[in-house]
Order: structure tokens, then C-alpha cells, then sequence
């Protein structure tokens, strides 16, 4: 028996995570990657942003640079399209996906939207969870440290106690001689 959810998912989930890029310290899709899962036109999806633009503050959606779109395909195969467009892409945050999906209101676009939303937050978990494996790494980094520091100053007591040139008195029984 397969799992409800699966049954409904009409992207792959592995599909969009490839999509979601790292720009400005932050997750993004690019304006021809949403249009694709949605199923629309580039330009629809941007004519009813723009028709919209209220809806799209920065933190939601925004421009890439002339240098971010040449990043952007070099480093992204899927994107190489872009390459001689003269338009620079729009890009969308997770808020701004789902309100690309209230704009366009097909039933596609709010399945989908719901469908990239979902791995948004599966990322975040991940990062959370590792996140928390980087502090316990990094406590007990601190702590061995610590016993490091500790054992060393034992040694530098050792050596100095063992230095051979420091004078010994002689303890226990003399000869008459000395």
C-alpha cells in the first residue's frame, strides 16, 4: 500500500529541492523554475506579479544582478536558457512562492505551491538537526580542549620536576665519607 501523500505529489520533491538555490543568504527559486513546476509561462507568472506588485515586497521577491543571473546559469546547468536573455530573473522566497501561487490561482500552482512549501520545511529541519549535531560536536570540541590544556600543564609539572639539572638532596642513609 503506497503513502497518501505520495499518491497526491505532482512534482517530485527531489525535483524542487534542485531548483531551491542560495542567493543573498537566502532560499530562492527562480521566476522560470516556478512557472515551470506551475506550469505556466515565464512571462504569465511575471505579468501577474507585476500586476500585483503589492503583494511581492523585497523579503519576498527580488531581482538578481547582471553578475548574480551570470552565477546563477554558470553554476546551474537547467538554467542555461538564461544566458542570452536580456531580462534579469526575478527570484522568490518561500513567502513569495506561495503568494506566486495565490496570484496565479490554477489548481496546479496551489498543489504545487503547497508541494514546495512542504520541502522548505523539510529542509529546515535537516539544517536545524544538523545544527544541533555542530553544537555537540563543537561542546564536546571544548571540552576536550579543556582536558587537552589539563594534561599538558600535568606533562610541563613532569618535565620541570625531572630536569636534570636541578640540584637533589640525597635522602635516607650517608656514608661517613660525605
Amino acid at each position: 500500500m503506497s503513502d497518501n501523500k505520495e499518491d497526491k505529489s505532482i512534482v517530485p520533491n527531489d525535483l524542487i529541492a534542485t531548483k531551491i538555490l542560495l542567493i543573498r543568504d537566502q532560499k530562492v527559486m527562480i521566476d522560470s523554475d516556478i512557472a515551470d513546476l506551475y506550469g505556466v509561462p515565464t512571462k504569465r507568472l511575471n505579468e501577474q506579479v507585476k500586476r500585483n506588485i503589492e503583494r511581492f515586497p523585497s523579503n519576498f521577491m527580488f531581482e538578481l544582478t547582471k553578475e548574480e543571473k551570470e552565477q546563477v546559469v554558470a553554476n546551474c546547468d537547467h538554467l542555461e536558457k538564461l544566458k542570452f536573455s536580456p531580462v534579469l530573473p526575478k527570484v522568490f522566497t518561500e513567502h513569495g512562492i506561495m503568494m506566486v501561487a495565490n496570484v496565479l490561482t490554477s489548481e496546479r500552482a496551489i498543489k504545487v505551491s503547497i508541494q514546495i512549501i512542504e520541502v522548505f520545511i523539510k529542509m529546515r529541519e535537516v539544517l536545524q538537526s544538523n545544527n544541533e549535531l555542530l553544537l555537540r560536536m563543537e561542546k564536546l570540541e571544548r571540552s576536550l580542549g579543556k582536558h587537552d590544556m589539563q594534561i599538558a600543564q600535568v606533562f610541563q609539572l613532569i618535565k620541570q620536576s625531572v630536569k636534570e639539572d636541578t640540584p637533589r638532596t640525597q635522602i635516607g642513609y650517608k656514608k661517613d665519607s660525605e
